[in-house]
């Protein structure tokens, strides 16, 4: 059945909108070129879009002799504003965005360890707030989080999940309750990085991959056929569960430890350097945890990477490598034996670091353990992938539903 004039008047408006996001600022003229639409249909759409605040002349094509037809019509960039939070264990970065994606103000706080959980949350949410008010932001329409733990893939929601603090879960409610007009969305953070890979990292030409993100802690996400899979619960790429040889335990349902993040997390790492007799600089105090520990761990690896590279250096760089390599492989090779993923991108700060000499070992290991051809990158992103994915996602949905046909 044909569509009614109204929903094709509807879907050719949405064409454009995506065009001229993709593309940039564009000519009836180009839009007519580019849509295989007729000109008095451009011309219509074009009347529609800018009477509803949509889009505007923003300039004019030097090609084109001026008048009408050198008209540049770009996306109204400030007719929305966006949000994206990275909330880790200890800390909040916030980026506040238009409708376009351009960066207009961001900021981050730290929450120590022992800061109650009513003070922690006023820190992040006034954060936001005062992030909002620096960009020219009076109303954000859309909140992207990127949050450690399970979101519950029905509700949405961040699950309670033991060793996260309690403030957490308590943030999300409280965004919205402060921001009552904004869609406030969450999602897991090794989730958000791996979107942010394929769309603007190491993944951008595979739909088919596994991020594993190194950093504080570990985890993984899992991209099948260009779609995320969360898992019935959400717990898809909960790896630092993982059981694996070298451990001398087994995880718990409520302790990670004895699984694959006791090969692969912050600590595991730092406890490998002073093996092979790289200087460790002291462990930050308990008060700074997470927050200080993920850029002590990519400092070493990224100095024994460079090391290696060149040649120089302390000695153990090269053996501290393979050594991480064999724990990192361990969990790698078991996700590339269930998923076949051909792809798993090293991600987080750890795995940026690392670069192509820890990549590279990694994939010579996985290639002695599977019959199964995958290759292994670094990340391109690194910790800021987070808030890139967080970015992305509140974007997407924000010109979902500003740029969607009615009715439709």
């Amino acid at each position: 059945m044909p569509a009614s004039p109204s929903t094709a008047r509807a879907l050719n408006d949405r064409l454009a909108l995506r065009l001229m996001q993709q593309e940039g600022p564009l000519t009836a003229g180009q839009l007519k070129q580019l849509t295989g639409l007729s000109r008095p249909t451009v011309a219509d759409l074009v009347e529609r879009l800018t009477a509803s605040g949509l889009i505007a002349v923003v300039g004019e094509a030097r090609e084109q002799r001026r008048g009408p037809n050198a008209r540049l019509y770009g996306i109204v960039a400030d007719r929305a504003h966006l949000a994206a939070l990275d909330v880790r264990t200890e800390s909040v970065s916030v980026t506040v965005a238009d409708l376009l994606g351009r960066v207009l103000a961001e900021a981050s706080v730290p929450i120590g360890g022992g800061t109650g959980t009513g003070l922690a949350v006023e820190r992040a949410v006034a954060l936001v707030e005062r992030t909002a008010e620096e960009a020219g932001a009076r109303r954000l329409h859309t909140v992207g989080i990127g949050a450690p733990g399970l979101v519950d893939p029905v509700s949405g929601e961040l699950r309670d999940t033991t060793g996260l603090p309690e403030w957490h879960r308590r943030l999300v409610a409280a965004v919205q309750a402060r921001l009552p007009q904004a869609r406030v969305i969450v999602e897991n953070e090794t989730n958000l990085a791996a979107l942010a890979e394929q769309r603007a990292g190491a993944a951008r030409d595979r739909d088919t991959f596994v991020l594993l993100w190194l950093g504080h802690g570990v985890g993984a996400a899992v991209v099948l056929d260009g779609a995320l899979r969360r898992g019935a619960s959400g717990g898809t790429g909960e790896i630092g569960f993982l059981p694996v040889p070298g451990t001398g335990t087994l995880p718990s349902a409520t302790d990670c430890a004895g699984g694959f993040h006791s090969l692969a997390g912050a600590e595991a790492v730092l406890r490998l350097a002073r093996e092979h007799g790289l200087r460790v600089p002291a462990a930050p105090p308990a008060a700074a945890g997470g927050a200080a520990r993920g850029p002590l761990v990519a400092g070493l690896v990224r100095s024994a990477a460079t090391a290696a590279a060149e040649g120089t250096g302390p000695a153990g760089a090269g053996p501290f490598l393979d050594a991480l390599a064999d724990g990192l492989a361990l969990g790698a090779a078991s996700v590339v034996a269930v998923l076949d993923p051909g792809c798993v991108v090293l991600g987080g700060e750890v795995g940026q670091a690392g670069g192509e000499q820890l990549a590279a070992r990694v994939a010579e290991r996985i290639r002695r353990m599977s019959p199964l051809p995958t290759e292994v990158r670094p990340g391109a992103l690194g910790g800021g992938a987070v808030l890139r994915g967080a970015l992305l996602t509140a974007r997407d949905r924000a010109q979902e539903e500003l740029f969607a046909p009615p009715g439709i």
